[in-house]
């Protein structure tokens, strides 16, 4: 006789009756599938639920599903979202799939499912989240024409994947279709609107499909820019992941003003005006994320060069604490964050996360009972409670006209995007004189070279010295690829270059990159932030009042450098010594 799931509950996990019961009861009040409810209410994770329900109905639990098994030929029939709605996927068997000890027979449903003949190999494996959903299963058996399939059990993440993997492999690649396109020249290229989905642009236009390929390859590739780069006779399409750019696609010559034009249409720039930079933005949906693009067009020798940034508004802002800094560092800033005035500044070349560390530093100091006012250009991110103004030059709304309103709303922390001119930095020091906190950035190469560049700027340095009260200088490392990364011991060459002691580097342990699958073969996944803070204490205000020498005062300041932030990381296995030389000087 059959088990009652309750009891299979109950044997395999310890869910209670009294549990199971209350469980029942929010479905009868409010509908909704058992499973969910007790995840829901954190009784079992997804892992646990699935292991109770392979026990329960007889069917393998795969937590990983074997990815160069994913069937292409049936997502020419199957809509995406079906699959994504139903949390189901099938996959090619060929008796390769199966992991070990996985039975011969599946008794699925009390048998009311196909089962495979003992001595016939499965043409399918179907690979679910709910074995109680009949009827989607029935309609996916009945479309990929499955006279014979296995079904197993597995997670929605690991299902998802393998949804993404399999329509991404149908899809023409890129090479595909510069090759379609050249096959025939004078295809008439229509100018269509972006659909709502990336993913379910199914347009027939070569150019439409190119560059959506070459979105959605991005996207999936974590890049964070995207170059159109023309030359004399051909054109490169490279993106930027994690900091380093890569060779995406290089298609003919011919192709690039059409590629051109269809972003520009995207953008809703003028695709008409190739002889002056233009600005534009493009807001698709990929999946469940919503991507916004920055596009920036200037016209070069050989054509107009295009860049593409993209932001995934998505992803949560990071929270101080994730910032990789060490705990010292962080009981360190966020008691300057709780200064009632004064100017921080975070200084780093363009791209170096500064942005990414003040909304996370402005995230910790957003409680309703403060005015945060930010200006910005671009706002890249919403900070909910939060009132940021867009810098707009064609309507003369700068940094120094929107500052000067912005004092007169009564903030108590304001946000000025960038100090790039004397009205805005004087302002920004009257405020942070009169009663406001103020963060702000510059670009300048350490923490010392910022009160160099405020007075090159015209900032006179008693001003300096009594209203900036910390300078972080920051750059960003790529982070080891944790499934790859391999120690190692350096020669006493690299040791000495970087700057670390043979006693140091017998205390930690130094790893060096690999590449993987998991990594796109780079041996990095993901970067950090490698910081210096210059505290201006009574010493460093008085010598600012005599000298503005940056060496000077990076002397006087006795800090914890980029480099040593960055040496501490690689002793510690987060980076490599090649990265911290990378983006650290001497």
């Amino acid at each position: 006789m059959k088990k009652d799931f309750s009891q299979t509950l109950q044997e395999t996990i310890g869910i209670s009756e009294e549990d199971f019961l209350e469980v029942l009861k929010v479905r009868s009040e409010k509908g909704g599938n058992i499973g969910e409810i007790l995840i829901k209410k954190k009784m079992v994770t997804e892992t646990q639920l699935l292991e109770a329900l392979s026990i329960h109905y007889d069917i393998p639990f795969w937590p990983q599903l074997p990815m160069n098994n994913i069937g292409t030929e049936a997502t020419q029939n199957i809509p995406i979202h079906f699959l994504k709605k139903y949390f189901m996927v099938p996959l090619e068997s060929g008796g390769q799939a199966s992991p070990p000890d996985t039975p011969d027979a599946l008794n699925v449903m009390a048998g009311e499912l196909i089962m495979k003949d003992d001595h016939q190999e499965p043409g399918h494996i179907i690979a679910i989240n709910d074995p109680t959903c009949f009827q989607p299963l029935d309609d996916l058996v009945r479309i990929i024409k499955a006279n014979n399939f296995q079904i197993v059990l597995s997670t929605k993440e690991a299902i998802l994947s393998a949804i993404n993997i399999s329509y991404d492999f149908s899809r023409d690649s890129a090479e595909q279709l510069v090759q379609d396109m050249e096959e025939n020249g004078a295809t008439i290229i229509s100018e269509i609107e972006d659909t709502a989905d990336l993913m379910d642009d199914t347009s027939d236009a070569p150019i439409i499909k190119l560059v959506n390929h070459i979105i959605s390859q991005s996207i999936k590739g974590r890049a964070s820019d995207i170059h159109i780069e023309p030359y004399q006779d051909s054109f490169k399409v490279r993106y930027r992941v994690d900091g380093i750019l890569y060779d995406l696609l290089t298609p003919p010559k011919w192709i690039q003003p059409a590629l051109t034009s269809r972003i520009k249409v995207m953008a809703k720039m003028n695709i008409a005006e190739k002889r002056l930079p233009q600005d534009g933005r493009i807001e698709l949906k990929f999946g469940d994320q919503d991507i916004d693009i920055r596009v920036s067009t200037i016209p070069i020798s050989f054509g107009e060069r295009v860049v593409m940034r993209l932001l995934n508004k998505s992803t949560s802002l990071l929270e101080l604490s994730e910032l990789g800094m060490s705990p010292e560092r962080l009981k360190q800033i966020k008691e300057l964050v709780a200064s009632p005035n004064g100017i921080i500044l975070v200084t780093g070349p363009t791209g170096s996360g500064k942005t990414t560390t003040l909304y996370a530093v402005l995230s910790s100091i957003n409680t309703p009972d403060i005015n945060i006012i930010t200006i910005e250009d671009p706002v890249e991110y919403q900070l909910r409670g939060i009132s940021q103004i867009q810098v707009n030059p064609k309507i003369d709304l700068t940094f120094a006209l929107g500052l000067r309103s912005i004092v007169r709303q009564d903030p108590d922390v304001v946000l000025v995007g960038e100090i790039r001119d004397r009205e805005t930095a004087e302002i920004a020091v009257q405020s942070a004189l009169t009663g406001h906190l103020v963060f702000s950035t510059l670009h300048t190469n350490d923490s010392a070279s910022a009160i160099t560049r405020l007075v090159d700027i015209g900032v006179e340095p008693f001003l300096i010295s009594s209203s900036v009260i910390a300078v972080a200088a920051q750059r960003l490392v790529r982070v080891l690829c944790p499934e790859c990364k391999e120690p190692y011991i350096p020669d006493d060459v690299a040791l000495e270059t970087i700057g670390i002691t043979q006693e140091q580097a017998r205390n930690g342990t130094i790893h060096r990159a690999k590449g993987c699958q998991n990594c796109l073969n780079t041996g990095y996944r993901g970067r950090v932030a490698i910081l210096e803070m210059m505290i201006m204490n009574s010493r460093l205000k008085s010598l600012i009042l005599k000298t503005f020498d940056s060496n000077k005062i990076k002397e006087e300041a006795n800090m914890a450098t980029l480099r040593q932030d960055g040496i501490h990381k690689i002793l510690t296995g987060v980076t490599t010594i090649e990265e911290v030389l990378r983006v650290a000087q001497l």
